[in-house]
């Protein structure tokens, strides 16, 4: 998730985010309640492009900034590590090892932050994939729209058999899963660049066929025109439904245009579906919690963003700030998964101390992640460095999440990711369950001992996970499982 407080050259990105567009654009309502001042511009360590010129600038932000400094090595030559990137994953080996850094802490373009975070821009085939390891298995989980699976006829529930470059070097997915796991499932869909085809042979419910579909640019849009914002019928009972793809800019009209309906129909009790999504501008959360929130004070806080001690002046808070858009929600469906992450976790757990029992995670376990990242820039290298730098809290000061939110809430029901069914749909399983609560009737608690990183124990269902390469791009961090 993420904010830009401090400029282009620090940009405040709570979670998984970007700086000036891309992880890091404020230009949304809301904000922080204090405001604080500009840190100083950080060491350049070298001001050129070569290897060691940018692995030194790294390290140099990662002493200055980063949440965990006692871990950091007293010296780590960075001569072996052939890339930034791995320099900074053995830096911050320690913490990762801790459960407190799990790759947080990267290096990404800014260029392809700042083209995401503003419009949702990308290259791809515009699917989210998510596969059974076990079973080698492999499912389109979402479509979106105006990208070029959907005009192929792919979408939710279809099931990829087989991947090549042309129908005649189709290679099984269980092949590929046998031979190099999900990376290698990963790679056979080729780069992110528009015009990458790849052939597909298919299952739905059309039957089995071969798809030929080629990547192109398009722009992700934050909230579904097919199912992003619907009032769903239960039984007589109104009950708003929200599905939010990623916290970026284009979020914020598409937001108030739904609650704006929600508000006209007198919706108080709201399902709000983040099951893959895997965080992004901390001002489109804050604005959520806004938009949900009109029965809070504007003393009420939201979430409170902490430095470590030495960067204290950095710390700010954001109080809830109605809007003329919100609903009064008096009870609240989280619908969530292991690729719920970062800004999603921070709106969930953002209601727990003002709802308690009547704010209820559905499906599994979240991701973990109740720390935060700035953006320091190396402008002429086209290096965006994400640091872990600050640790992200409730009004009450909660927010030891690491392992997820299942055993820090009130109420969870567990529920599966049903892909038989459309998203927003009242018979789909997390939707249902989540109805279910709404209208006070019972539901299994999701598992104590539920995955960090998947589907949790105690789900109704064999357990999925959203497929992410080892190296994923800005898009592929903030909407887990798309290529």
């Amino acid at each position: 998730m993420s904010h830009s407080r401090f400029g282009p050259a620090l940009c405040l990105v709570s979670m998984l985010a970007g700086c000036g567009g891309g992880g890091g654009s404020s230009s949304s309502s809301g904000g922080s309640t204090s405001s604080a001042p500009p840190p100083p511009p950080p060491s350049t360590a070298g001001s050129g492009c070569s290897l060691a010129e940018r692995q030194n600038w790294a390290a140099a932000q990662l002493k200055e900034w980063y949440l965990f400094p006692e871990t950091l090595p007293s010296s780590l030559d960075p001569t072996p590590y052939p890339t930034v990137g791995d320099y900074v994953d053995a830096l911050t080996a320690t913490a990762r090892s801790q459960g407190r850094d799990r790759f947080f802490t990267y290096v990404t373009s800014i260029a392809q932050e700042n083209a995401f975070y503003s419009s949702g821009s990308s290259a791809g085939f515009g699917i989210r994939l998510s596969y059974d390891e076990s079973a080698r298995r492999l499912f389109i989980t979402e479509a979106f729209e105006g990208a070029p699976a959907l005009a192929a006829g792919l979408d939710r529930g279809t099931e990829i058999l087989a991947i090549g470059t042309s129908a005649s070097n189709l290679v099984p997915v269980a092949s590929l899963f046998a031979s190099g796991g999900s990376q290698a499932v990963s790679d056979a869909l080729g780069p992110s660049t528009a015009g990458t085809t790849r052939t597909l042979s298919i299952a739905d419910a059309a039957g089995t066929r071969n798809v030929t579909v080629a990547k192109a640019d398009y722009s992700l849009t934050p909230v579904s025109s097919r199912y992003g914002g619907k009032i769903l019928d239960d039984g007589g009972r109104k009950v708003g439904y929200v599905n939010l793809r990623t916290f970026i800019d284009t979020a914020d009209p598409a937001l108030r245009q739904v609650f704006a309906g929600f508000r006209s129909s007198g919706i108080d009790n709201v399902i709000v579906d983040l099951r893959y999504n895997g965080g992004g501008l901390v001002s489109i959360s804050e604005l959520l919690g806004d938009l949900l929130g009109g029965n809070r004070s504007r003393s009420d806080v939201f979430d409170y963003q902490t430095f470590r001690p030495e960067k204290a002046a950095n710390n700010t808070q954001h109080n809830f700030t109605p809007q003329a858009q919100s609903v009064s929600a008096t009870r609240i469906a989280f619908i969530g998964t292991g690729g719920t992450a970062s800004a999603s976790e921070l709106a969930i757990n953002a209601f727990t101390p003002f709802l308690h029992s009547a704010s209820a995670l559905i499906g599994t376990n979240t991701y973990g992640k109740p720390v935060g990242q700035i953006a320091l820039d190396r402008a002429a290298c086209d290096d965006r460095l994400r640091v872990i730098a600050f640790k992200t809290e409730n009004g009450a000061h909660q927010g030891d999440y690491f392992q997820g939110l299942a055993t820090k809430m009130d109420s969870t029901c567990a529920a599966p990711d049903d892909l038989s069914h459309p998203l927003g749909d009242p018979a789909e399983g997390s939707t249902r369950t989540a109805l279910d609560f709404l209208a006070g009737r019972s539901c299994t608690r999701i598992g104590a001992a539920a995955a960090v990183k998947g589907a949790a124990a105690g789900a109704p269902e064999a357990p999925r996970q959203l497929l992410t390469p080892d190296r994923p791009n800005t898009p592929q961090r903030e909407v887990p499982g798309s290529f």
